[in-house]
């Protein structure tokens, strides 16, 4: 779920300024002209098989050519049809389906049973190797009832099965997925979205047209805008210069302090979003022989960190220092917990009474973070005589580590599939899979039985439970909640979302 560009050297205020002198008219836009909406991210967006991705970029690719069973509105914080057109629980592990006629695959095929029974009995297999277990391990089985009616069998009760199957797990044509599997997906995206991929270079330039066959009733509707072409421009800088000049209709994850240089000269919307910032801690790590192991050594880092200056620095506008594992505004994030308030003499002195009181060094893989931020981490560490080695990773590489208990500190973020519900961070990092580093059985168990509840009370209660254990303990150190900075052209009519999923199908001119 993470992602995060670096900044660019340069100054942003040469740029505006070498910039200025063919401002002194409007700039022409030619996305409008053309019904072309030209974005750009500065990192590569992954091969488009869903099941496979973990950033935002390919993520929002995916979901304007695929779609799912269901749709969430996330205006109104509806769940709707999209590839079902109803959907009943017939027990307490059930859910049947009935499906939409006259849907058509961008290949021409017709939708029917047997692309949902063949995509989703595929990707829960350990096999195929799914990113995020969380999001299709609560499936034990999808059968056909007839060609447009299914059964989806539960392997347990899950709090978040139909807001994962609200576009997050895609439905693919059969026929194809079970000739090319996840490469030949990812390779040749065939969906029933709203966009059809028309040309790419991975990771580089992708080219969409608009489906003009979108089945009707699609709760994304028709788009107003004909083609989107997306590429990859790693330096900001480039991207504020073809922004400026009307290259560039759309980008995002602008720093505050270069958002606030840009807004006398395209259009610039901030917004809240789901994903937070967190360092984690691994006792486990290298056998458990490392400080981290220590509560009151995890205990004294955050006390070392000034988290609040990191947040005026780096992330500005509606970000605020958390104190938990989740984002506020999820359902379950529990705010009555343990604190630590920036205090590094009481860092060093319980350092001291740890045992280290003439420091160590750890090692410390950042990932889809900025550097001056995971630098600014490190050298108040520094302070109290924490040297931290700084491991700037590709987050899938990142992750590898992680999960190989290979390091004591992973910093990076995480969003939850932009949904307010802890069942989509808890269970990731403290429920007892591959990402949890703690395994605290206590912990794992109150996780559990929040996710598999269907009373909010029960939930409620076991996830505060797990939550305040985590504070206690110190298993994390949360950093902050995120907002976005758009960069647009001011002919784009765009509405961002807590989700971080640009719907650039719902966008159009003005």
């Amino acid at each position: 779920m993470p992602l995060f560009p670096r900044k660019g050297a340069a100054s942003i205020a040469a740029l505006l300024a070498a910039a200025a002198i063919s401002f002194t008219a409007p700039a022409a836009f030619a996305g409008k002209a053309d019904d072309t909406l030209n974005a750009a991210f500065a990192a590569e967006p992954e091969p488009l098989d869903s099941y496979k991705i973990a950033g935002r970029q390919g993520l929002i690719l995916a979901r304007h050519v695929y779609d799912g069973l269901l749709y969430k509105d996330l205006d109104t914080g509806e769940i709707v049809p999209a590839l079902a057109e109803s959907w009943e629980r017939t027990g307490p592990l059930t859910m049947e389906f009935t499906l939409r006629k006259g849907v058509k695959f961008h290949n021409g095929a017709d939708f029917t049973a047997d692309d949902v029974v063949e995509t989703l009995n595929t990707v829960i297999t350990p096999e195929y190797g799914t990113r995020y277990a969380i999001s299709v391990d609560w499936i034990e089985s999808v059968e056909k009832l007839d060609d447009y009616k299914v059964r989806i069998n539960m392997s347990k009760p899950f709090a978040g099965a139909v807001e994962m199957l609200a576009d997050a797990l895609p439905i693919y044509p059969h026929e194809a997925f079970a000739a090319g599997g996840s490469e030949g997906m990812a390779k040749n995206p065939i969906g029933t979205g709203p966009y059809k991929l028309v040309e790419q270079e991975p990771g580089i330039r992708y080219v969409f047209e608009r489906f003009e066959d979108h089945y009707e009733g699609s709760p994304k509707g028709k788009p107003a805008i004909k083609n989107i072409v997306v590429r990859t421009i790693p330096e900001m800088n480039t991207q504020y210069a073809e922004l400026m000049s009307g290259k560039l209709d759309w980008i995002w994850r602008i720093p505050p302090d270069q958002a606030s240089r840009l807004e006398s000269r395209v259009n610039v919307l901030s917004a809240p979003i789901m994903r937070i910032a967190y360092v984690g801690f691994a006792p486990l790590a290298n056998g458990g022989d490392t400080p981290i192991a220590n509560a009151d050594v995890r205990r004294a880092m955050i006390h070392a960190v000034n988290r609040q200056a990191i947040v005026d620095a780096f992330a500005g506008g509606a970000s605020k220092v958390l104190n938990t594992p989740c984002n506020p505004a999820q359902f379950g994030c529990e705010q009555d917990v343990a604190t630590y308030a920036y205090d590094p003499e009481l860092a060093k002195t319980m350092l001291a009474d740890a045992g280290y009181g003439d420091g160590f060094q750890i090692e410390m893989i950042f990932a889809a973070m900025p550097r001056p931020v995971a630098e600014a981490v490190a050298a108040d560490l520094a302070k109290v005589g924490i040297d931290v080695v700084l491991n700037e990773q590709q987050y899938a590489a990142g992750v590898g580590k992680w999960r190989a208990k290979e390091l004591p500190a992973f910093f990076s973020n995480w969003g939850s599939y932009g949904i307010g519900d802890v069942v989509f961070i808890l269970s990731n990092f403290f429920g007892g899979g591959a990402d949890d580093l703690v395994q605290d059985k206590e912990v794992q168990e109150w996780v559990t039985t929040g996710d598999t509840a269907t009373e909010d009370s029960v939930r409620l209660e076991n996830y505060s439970k797990a939550v305040k254990k985590i504070a206690d303990e110190a298993y994390w150190m949360p950093m902050y909640n995120f907002n976005v900075n758009y960069g647009l052209n001011p002919d784009l009519v765009f509405t961002p979302h807590p989700d971080e999923f640009a719907r650039w199908w719902l966008s159009s001119w003005q």
